[in-house]
């Protein structure tokens, strides 16, 4: 089996990543040399691969759906916004300057040769690629210029699948708008639909499915049943709710331990907490707002693509008097950590210079214009550690024990690092878990969870949708076939892209 082809969505989460990752998992299980591929990602929640490259955290996922080893030719081009208008952009794993959303526009036709040059090696070197787009495909205000969704397709010829969230209500109208706003070329690639998050009988979907296909000559290929179990490694940050508990909470053995992770309006890799939430008796809830402190164990300041903005966001809301009120346990990670600090010098990300970090810490943060990537190991409280490094604040003075052998700062109730992922060794998660539960007085004894097998667990479970509710047959068709010919034209379309 040779191929590849384009899972685009309605919308952002439905389910394009989830889709990907059980393709790649259902492939791979099959012993088919699956990779999966997004051309232009925008999100902060990143992963740092062992050449040194940055991409999307759901690329890296979608690469252990594989078993493979995460690249940056996974992801070539990577935005992280900073604020409603700028982003930085990453190429093939490194950054590489910030742009607006009108000066990206004029630039994106340049990364395009990057796209398809890195999608025409994947495809040589493997025997199926798996797509994903971005947003929507059927945003035709940047159709012109668009290296994601429809432009990469017709570049690359590839069938395209449309996955759209029920759950969200109005998945009809939106599997039919979005091929109906697009152009002729476009439209005929579009091959087919998925429907995912489906809670009760499929039967009762039969009539709108029969009726999709006479409208748009196009089958759904699928009925995903919501699940659950899945809840690991989310892509968007529409997956996260503004105060809302993450994971799904297991009893505990003795107390609850209740965790209070801020939601920074720049939040990044959001995802280190989830490690947590993993674990019976842990209730871990993002929060906005300072009376959310009250009753927490434990506060976790996360990464943050705008650190100095953040922390100003912090202050305008009272949460950073509550954070500094705040008598129990308190973990920074990466901008969390600078934030922490006694004082922040950022010329680089902000431009802002000097400013008062929280004071939690005595240490002082510099920001450097050479972006730190590394992926360390190292050892934390007798226990062997990995992680990840993603940031351009550096330690210039700290008058703190370091936390990770030379790295990171502690006292004896407060915690700072810059790596990523700290929370996903088994070991020192436990011994961490023990250490906030003593100091918020809370009879707490965690379980023996292993993170790596329930992300395992969750990406098998992915696999098995794909394989009890998709039509396999037909996708693997249309990986070997491309898209049928004759798909008709559903009116009224949109003018041609090059008009």
């Amino acid at each position: 089996m040779r191929g590849a082809m384009l899972i685009c969505g309605t919308t952002s989460d439905a389910g394009k990543s989830v889709l990907v990752a059980g393709l790649c998992r259902f492939l791979a299980r099959q012993g088919v040399d699956v990779v999966p591929f997004k051309a232009q990602n925008m999100s902060n929640n990143s992963f740092v691969t062992l050449d040194g490259g940055e991409i999307g955290r759901a690329q890296a996922v979608q690469a252990r759906a594989a078993f493979k080893e995460p690249s940056v030719r996974f992801n070539p081009v990577l935005l992280k916004p900073g604020s409603d208008r700028t982003s930085q952009v990453v190429v093939l794993g490194q950054a590489v300057g910030e742009v607006s959303a009108l000066s990206y526009r004029d630039r994106k036709q340049q990364l395009l040769g990057t796209v398809l040059s890195t999608l025409d090696d994947l495809r040589r070197d493997h025997e199926v690629v798996i797509c994903e787009g971005a947003g929507s495909p059927a945003e035709i205000n940047l159709r012109a210029n668009d290296i994601a969704n429809m432009g990469l397709a017709v570049n690359a010829n590839l069938p395209v699948l449309v996955v759209g969230d029920i759950d969200r209500g109005g998945v009809f109208a939106h599997l039919f708008g979005t091929v109906a706003v697009l152009d002729a070329a476009d439209q005929a690639l579009v091959s087919g639909f998925v429907v995912n998050k489906f809670r009760g009988d499929p039967r009762l979907l039969e009539p709108g499915l029969r009726q999709l296909k006479q409208l748009t000559g196009r089958p759904v290929l699928g009925v995903l049943p919501w699940s659950e179990e899945l809840w690991l490694d989310a892509e968007d940050s529409l997956s996260y709710n503004a105060d809302g508990v993450i994971g799904r909470p297991r009893p505990p053995k003795h107390d609850w331990l209740r965790v209070a992770v801020i939601r920074l309006p720049r939040v990044s890799n959001a995802t280190d907490v989830e490690a947590l939430a993993c674990e019976p008796g842990v209730s871990v809830r993002f929060v906005t707002e300072p009376s959310r402190l009250a009753d927490a164990d434990l506060v976790v300041l996360p990464g943050s693509k705008a650190t100095v903005s953040d922390l100003a966001w912090l202050r305008e809301t009272g949460l950073a008097q509550a954070i500094q009120r705040f008598e129990g346990p308190v973990l920074g990670i990466c901008g969390g950590f600078q934030m922490l600090s006694r004082r922040i010098e950022d010329d680089v990300e902000s431009g802002r210079g000097t400013v008062d970090g929280l004071g939690l810490l005595d240490v002082d943060i510099r920001f450097q214009p050479r972006k730190t990537l590394a992926t360390p190991s190292g050892t934390a409280w007798d226990e062997p550690v990995t992680g990840y490094e993603i940031h351009h604040g550096q330690v210039v003075r700290s008058g703190e024990t370091p936390l990770i052998g030379d790295e990171g700062a502690q006292t004896d109730r407060v915690l700072g690092t810059h790596w990523h992922g700290l929370l996903e060794n088994d070991a020192f998660r436990r011994r961490f878990l023990r250490w906030a539960a003593d100091r918020a007085g809370r009879d707490f004894e965690p379980g023996e969870v292993s993170f790596q097998a329930a992300r395992e667990a969750q990406l098998d479970l992915l696999g098995d949708l794909v394989a009890d509710h998709l039509d396999t047959k037909a996708v693997i068709d249309l990986l070997e076939r491309g898209a049928p010919a004759g798909l008709p034209f559903v009116p009224p379309g949109a003018p041609s892209a090059a008009e």
